[in-house]
């Protein structure tokens, strides 16, 4: 049973919630650590990538989603407060009337702006290390962004349901398990089966979006309408997928055994 797993989501909410009263500009920081740990991730998934990519192997999406399986560890044991797990936690405890859903929107809204902070931030300094000023190295990013950009609207906001279901999983099933070991293994296997199926992550695409912006010569081949574009659905996608699929089924499924 979810029971014990679930307490600890509850907790773990109104932790968050208790940083934000103490200090919203701490609760922005640790926001801002989030993104920049996912900015790690993505960085390590398109160098990876990238080798295989020039050569047109097959391998290039299975060994860049292996790679960027490392943003979840750093997020899960570093710390950080991700917008996309807080869908999930959140909402989990608004339903269990810990939380008013204005405070839960205000608490999505000021992590989500602090993980858009933190990725324009690594972005910078992305940029200032001159490691991915080659083609060679950041033609895998670019052409991934750029289509992100295109793809159709309506697509884009299923592939955030599904993308934010596999991740707020990622964070709660290792709650069941007591090795640090088994608990890394899920985090990267969930985090695999999201990336390598093509589903949407707003804050690993905002930071992939920055980091192009950045790095990209052509100004008009990355454009903030065509973030926008991306963005916009699939965070109302990745919303739905750990508000409604997880916060939502969890509290109707096991709510006659936390109410005992």
């Amino acid at each position: 049973m979810e029971t014990e797993a679930l307490l600890k989501v509850e907790q773990l909410a109104l932790k968050k919630n208790r940083i934000y009263e103490q200090s919203p500009m701490r609760y922005v920081a640790r926001s801002m650590l989030a993104s920049m740990f996912i900015g790690f991730g993505v960085i390590v998934a398109f160098k990876t990538g990238s080798y295989f990519y020039n050569a047109e192997s097959p391998m290039t999406y299975p060994m860049a989603a292996i790679a960027f399986g490392s943003a979840i560890i750093l997020i899960s044991y570093g710390g950080g407060d991700l917008f996309t797990g807080n869908t999930f936690y959140y909402s989990y405890a608004a339903l269990r009337r810990k939380l008013t859903w204005s405070r839960t929107s205000k608490l999505w809204g000021v992590s989500y702006a602090g993980n858009i902070l933190g990725a324009a931030v690594f972005a910078l300094l992305i940029y200032t290390t001159g490691l991915f000023a080659e083609t060679s190295v950041n033609g895998f990013l670019l052409s991934v962004a750029e289509k992100k950009m295109h793809a159709p609207a309506m697509e884009l906001f299923f592939r955030g349901i599904l993308c934010n279901w596999l991740v707020c999983l990622a964070f709660f099933l290792p709650m069941f398990m007591k090795s640090d070991g088994a608990k890394m293994f899920a985090m990267l296997l969930f985090v695999y089966c999201f990336f390598i199926s093509g589903y949407e992550h707003s804050i690993a695409n905002m930071c992939t979006f920055a980091i192009a912006l950045v790095l990209n010569s052509d100004p008009g081949a990355v454009t903030w309408a065509g973030i926008a574009h991306n963005l916009i659905p699939v965070t109302l996608g990745n919303l739905i997928g750990g508000g409604l699929l997880l916060g939502y089924m969890y509290h109707y499924v096991n709510k006659p055994f936390m109410d005992e």
